[in-house]
């Protein structure tokens, strides 16, 4: 039987059961008592809630409002020559559109790091999910003439979005752990490029059915608000480090500039992050400018005819994004799996396995500029696995983190980390790839075929990061066994209760006072 605050017993709950609240705290079960009366209407109707709210559906709902973060971001991306068209603006005007995005993204990620350690979670989580939703919505009404207005609107998308990057995997990391914590996380970050995969369908399919691009950004406010509401019923937020062994039990914690000095000396969090840039600063050109080049591509080969009409085509924004859908999927499932079996062999296998994807990804980059001029289909499948390779590493990453990392800084971890991977990554690799191109350009006479090769030379900048990234996860591996042991130890420091210490210090004094008497 179980019972609610009240004293109102809940049908079909037996006596080794628990309830959970509101505030995301187990109450223990109690025996039946005959004092206790039925349950109203409204209590059962609470009593349900109160059952839906497991860890599970927590970390399922988290993953969805994931994919909507990422649906919104791409989606602007899957109609991009449409609003190039529209605005009359040049390939680097484009780039700077994700540019700005991905700036007020960054500069915002610590500020909800910080508050994200010291304040309830999942209402900053929501208040960022309706806010993005709502300028989304808003920046589908801007005319052509204010071109400045609708990439500061998409400025104000990157704050929002940011709230919900920082803080949810720290959630997750509360309710789960170990191979479960890997698991959810593979989960969660699933959403990344699954999300991205469907921006493009969205945007491409909105477009085509409304004949209007502005239609595509009037779907993904709806689904946000909608995940907003469900983080607020169904999600709770748990004590910090309440799944760790030793982590529910943390009496102190430490200031704010202790933090940011314990995560500049962990060599591990400081390369995985540095690694993460890397592969942020391919993903940000790759979702940019692929679509693009391909498009580009087929004009060069004579099967497509450049854009002159209102609409352009989106045949390459359709199958590009239904590949990231795909390939993210793989890449997420293989990622974990491969890790798992590979933590028998090495206690090293997270950063190892990133490492090796890394590396393999390039080689398959650089093959599409190879084989894009002569064959379409043979770039696609040079892209198929080599994003396949490049997502593999997204949740491991996260669980290196989440290792080397104490629990109760681990939200401002999570915010500087995707701070340095944006900073360094995809806040200017679309910019940059697209200003390239533009210099290129501009350097000879202007023709189809030279608007491809220059885009290809442009973009032949990302494998080259991609193996420095993998350089950066092998830096992680020599050090990760060493920063792993010095959390597990500060986080035992920091659940040693107080009270033992003042307990000394009163015997001490007893002591001291005794032989003072004696003498």
């Amino acid at each position: 039987m179980c019972v609610e605050s009240d004293g109102c017993e809940i049908e079909g709950c037996s006596s080794s059961d628990e309830v959970r609240t509101l505030s995301g705290s187990m109450s223990p079960a109690l025996k039946s008592n005959p004092d206790l009366h039925p349950c109203r209407p409204d209590h059962k109707f609470r009593a349900a809630l109160l059952r839906c709210r497991s860890p599970a559906a927590a970390a399922g709902i988290l993953s969805f409002g994931n994919v909507l973060n990422y649906m919104d971001r791409y989606t602007v991306v899957g109609v991009l020559l449409d609003i190039q068209r529209h605005y009359n603006v040049s390939d680097s005007g484009m780039g700077l559109l994700q540019t700005v995005f991905i700036c007020s993204f960054m500069v915002a990620a610590p500020i909800f790091g910080y508050l994200g350690d010291r304040f309830n979670r999942k209402v900053i989580l929501s208040c960022g999910i309706f806010f993005w939703s709502i300028v989304t919505l808003s920046s589908s009404f801007i005319s052509k003439e204010y071109y400045w207005l609708f990439v500061l609107s998409r400025g104000l998308v990157g704050i929002g979005e940011s709230s919900y990057s920082s803080i949810s995997p720290t959630i997750i990391g509360d309710l789960f752990t170990n191979n479960s914590r890997t698991m959810m996380l593979s989960v969660f970050y699933l959403a990344i490029p699954l999300g991205s995969g469907l921006g493009y369908i969205l945007g491409s399919s909105a477009k085509e059915a409304a004949g209007d691009w502005h239609w595509s950004l009037r779907v993904s406010p709806v689904l946000g608000i909608t995940a907003g509401t469900l983080i607020l019923l169904f999600v709770p937020d748990p004590k910090r480090g309440s799944a760790d062994p030793m982590g529910g039990r943390i009496k102190t914690r430490t200031s704010w500039f202790c933090d940011m000095k314990a995560l500049a000396k962990n060599r591990s969090y400081v390369f995985s992050s540095l690694a993460s840039a890397a592969v942020s600063f391919a993903t940000g050109a790759f979702g940019m400018w692929i679509p693009v080049y391909l498009a580009r591509a087929q004009v060069v080969q004579k099967t497509a005819e450049p854009c002159t009409k209102e609409i352009c085509s989106s045949t390459d924004s359709l199958i590009f994004g239904a590949i990231t859908c795909v390939t993210g999927l793989l890449g997420v499932v293989i990622g974990a799996a491969t890790t798992r079996l590979c933590r028998q062999k090495t206690e090293r296998a997270d950063p190892l396995v990133c490492a090796v994807s890394m590396l393999g990804s390039a080689i398959f980059v650089c093959l599409i500029f190879v084989v894009a001029k002569k064959s379409i289909v043979g770039a696609y499948v040079c892209i198929f696995i080599g994003e396949t390779l490049l997502f593999l590493n997204w949740a491991i990453t996260a669980d290196i983190l989440m290792f080397v990392v104490i629990p109760t800084r681990r939200a401002t971890a999570v915010a500087f980390q995707s701070f340095t991977s944006h900073l360094l990554g995809d806040a200017g690799s679309p910019y940059l790839i697209g200003l390239i191109s533009d210099g290129l350009q501009q350097s000879y006479a202007t023709s189809a075929l030279w608007q491809f090769l220059s885009l290809g030379y442009a973009l032949m900048l990302c494998p080259f990061i991609i193996v420095l990234g993998g350089m950066f996860f092998l830096a992680t591996a020599l050090f990760f066994l060493d920063d792993r042991e010095k959390a597990e130890k500060q986080l035992s420091q920091l659940a040693r209760p107080p009270a033992s210490v003042k307990v000394t210090t009163n015997e001490e004094q007893e002591n001291s006072t005794r032989m003072t008497t004696w003498r």
